[in-house]
């Protein structure tokens, strides 16, 4: 198969679903790791597909819903301090913060621009020299070979006014996290763009460690519904190990080069995920050698006590065990124009697929 055409076939999504309602005989959650397989599932109607015992619930793949919220707290300080500008992906403008959002500091007069890259940032940093250019880092394992791309640039173009705050983090640490706290889940559909740059190792310890399977899966039906059955058959035989669905694009070594670039730049610290609290070994910070590109240390921030907005239940949403529809503020008070969530502003985030999808 090679066009996406094929992975939408409606006589192979037929026959996928009628081998799941086959083999499947007991009750079975699978968690869907990433947020872009949150979106399709509810795009494409696959729990309607499904049998009735085979459940899948949403995960903390978003890194948008994941990003703690002093992080929006230190974003929208940096964006106070006069003579700097902003530069930030799209997702992060409506994120709540404890008082704040990109979006009304940007109304206010902040100077904050959306970029697709770091390069943008980087260009802009070269034509505003007398301002401090930040770039909000933020993303998993997918994003952050162009981060690091984008600080040796810097560093070798000795460019003084340009910095990072740096949200990066790792996917397996809240997989094991999850694991752990006793969430029931039966095995994972491990994100596809992550398992690109990683490869497949990062995933083993689950299957010898816990004895559940991960499949790493594509984003269309035919690759969801196969993964589906791929853990249901690892289950079947009592045989739970790490095996790649989406083949076309994942290698079990993945991209060596973008690893080796990201250990130059990067080193492994702990952080504060929305919902999971503090995990050891689940993020990344800038080296020493780059530290100067580190816009937490070169800048001395003053930041109240962070306050989580009340009535969200977004933590718990990420964790697996509620759904957005059990929140009391789901359509109700937050939408995607009005977000009170995380959950609820990224594309990816399972309130705003719900919110979209569900109708």
């Amino acid at each position: 198969m090679k066009y996406i055409s094929e992975f939408r076939d409606t006589e192979a999504i037929k026959k996928l679903s009628q081998h799941l309602h086959a083999i499947t005989k007991k009750p079975l959650t699978f968690m869907e790791v990433c947020g872009s397989h949150t979106m399709s599932v509810h795009r494409f109607g696959i729990h309607d597909l499904l049998p009735e015992n085979v459940h899948l619930i949403s995960g903390p793949g978003c890194p948008v819903c994941v990003t703690a919220i002093d992080y929006i707290d230190k974003a929208v300080a940096l964006a106070r301090i006069p003579g700097t500008i902003i530069t930030t992906f799209g997702d992060l403008i409506k994120v709540p913060g404890s008082y704040s959002t990109l979006e009304k500091e940007r109304a206010a007069g902040a100077d904050i621009r959306i970029v697709f890259s770091i390069n943008e940032a980087l260009n802009i940093s070269v034509t505003n020299p007398d301002r401090e250019v930040i770039f909000l880092a933020i993303g998993f394992e997918t994003t952050t070979p162009p981060t690091a791309a984008g600080i040796l640039r810097a560093h070798e173009g000795q460019i003084k006014n340009f910095s990072i705050l740096s949200a990066h983090k790792i996917m397996p640490p809240p997989m094991e996290a999850l694991i752990e706290e006793g969430i029931p889940i039966d095995g994972f559909l491990a994100p596809g763009h992550v398992s690109t740059i990683t490869g497949t190792a990062i995933y083993e310890f689950i299957p010898r460690q816990f004895g559940k399977g991960v499949v790493v899966s594509g984003f269309e039906p035919v690759d969801i519904l196969q993964s589906i059955a791929m853990l249901v058959d690892q289950i079947q035989r009592g045989e739970p190990k790490v095996e790649i669905q989406y083949r076309r694009v994942v290698r079990p070594e993945g991209n060596t080069k973008a690893q080796q670039m990201v250990d130059e730049v990067f080193e492994v610290t702990s952080s504060n995920w929305r919902g999971l609290g503090n995990l050891p070994n689940s993020a990344l910070n800038l080296r020493s050698k780059y530290q100067h590109f580190d816009a937490e240390k070169k800048f001395q921030l003053v930041l109240k006590e962070p306050k989580e907005p009340k009535g969200c239940i977004c933590g718990l949403i990420l964790k697996g065990l509620r759904q957005p529809p059990q929140c009391p503020l789901f359509e109700k008070v937050c939408t995607p124009e009005n977000p009170v969530g995380a959950c609820m502003v990224s594309s990816e985030g399972a309130c705003n697929v719900f919110y979209r999808y569900k109708k």
